[in-house]
């Protein structure tokens, strides 16, 4: 099998479960009412993933269509909802006409593109004056694990943080839709906490992180692992992730 087809689709179930943990949903509710379009409105989700965010919206009455540039993604999220629209294309190049939209949304998105600045000019751009935006994300250098070893765990998430092309972005949304062109600016932050044991699937990858990085030891990414393993069989696992949701109206 290819290794992007196999990235995606281990991005794919990554998601899904990001997309299933407690206050999850509500989140993604929070996201939509930030919007506040109304019925029959264009909004373009961008780095749409799996498309569930497009469905909700078109749910709620809007004219969605999502925008994502892996080819999977957009295949997974024509299988799952046949009935959105979905395309395969750049955020960076958005198909829509100047101030085609009244909303724009990007959910984990903005952390792994080249340019956020040049991202965010381009939602400008197919945004009419008075639309709405909206960013969401982790910041990745402030994931909370509980461990017996914080020492071990704080290397950890920096070095995982390190592998990320804009670890810390989510942190300056707001900054960033200032910077922009946009007004009426507010920032708000929801904490997703992770105590099922399936969460623990989420850690190898971090470890293998700081193993490659070379900042902890074979040893110890055993032990930590292995206390982790100890948490989520004793019902004992807490991760919590910090999501940043910043919203915005383009101005004239």
């Amino acid at each position: 099998m290819h290794s992007a087809f196999t990235d995606s689709e281990n991005l794919i179930r990554m998601l899904d479960a990001a997309e299933s943990i407690a206050g999850a949903a509500e989140l993604r509710v929070r996201s939509y009412e930030q919007l506040s379009l109304k019925p029959g409105a264009t909004v373009v989700d961008a780095g749409c993933g799996a498309g569930r965010a497009v469905a909700e919206l078109a749910e709620r009455g809007a004219r969605a269509s999502g925008v994502d540039l892996d080819p999977v993604m957009v295949r997974a999220a024509r299988e799952r909802f046949p009935a959105i629209d979905v395309r395969e294309a750049d955020v960076l190049s958005l198909p829509l006409a100047d101030g085609e939209a009244e909303g724009y949304r990007a959910d984990k998105v903005y952390h792994v593109l080249p340019s956020p600045a040049e991202a965010l000019a381009e939602a400008r751009r197919v945004l009419t004056p008075g639309g709405r935006i909206v960013l969401v994300g982790q910041d990745w250098d402030t994931m909370v694990i509980d461990s017996s070893f914080p020492e071990v765990t704080r290397r950890i998430v920096h070095a995982r943080a390190d592998t990320i092309t804009h670890p810390r972005i989510a942190r300056g949304y707001r900054n960033l839709l200032l910077d922009g062109g946009f007004g009426d600016v507010t920032l708000e932050v929801h904490t997703a906490v992770f105590t099922d044991a399936s969460a623990q699937q989420l850690l190898p990858g971090h470890a293998a992180a700081a193993r490659a990085a070379g900042v902890i030891s074979e040893a110890e990414s055993a032990e930590w692992l292995s206390d982790q393993a100890t948490r989520a069989a004793d019902g004992r696992l807490m991760i919590a992730v910090p999501m940043f949701l910043a919203a915005g109206t383009r101005l004239p």
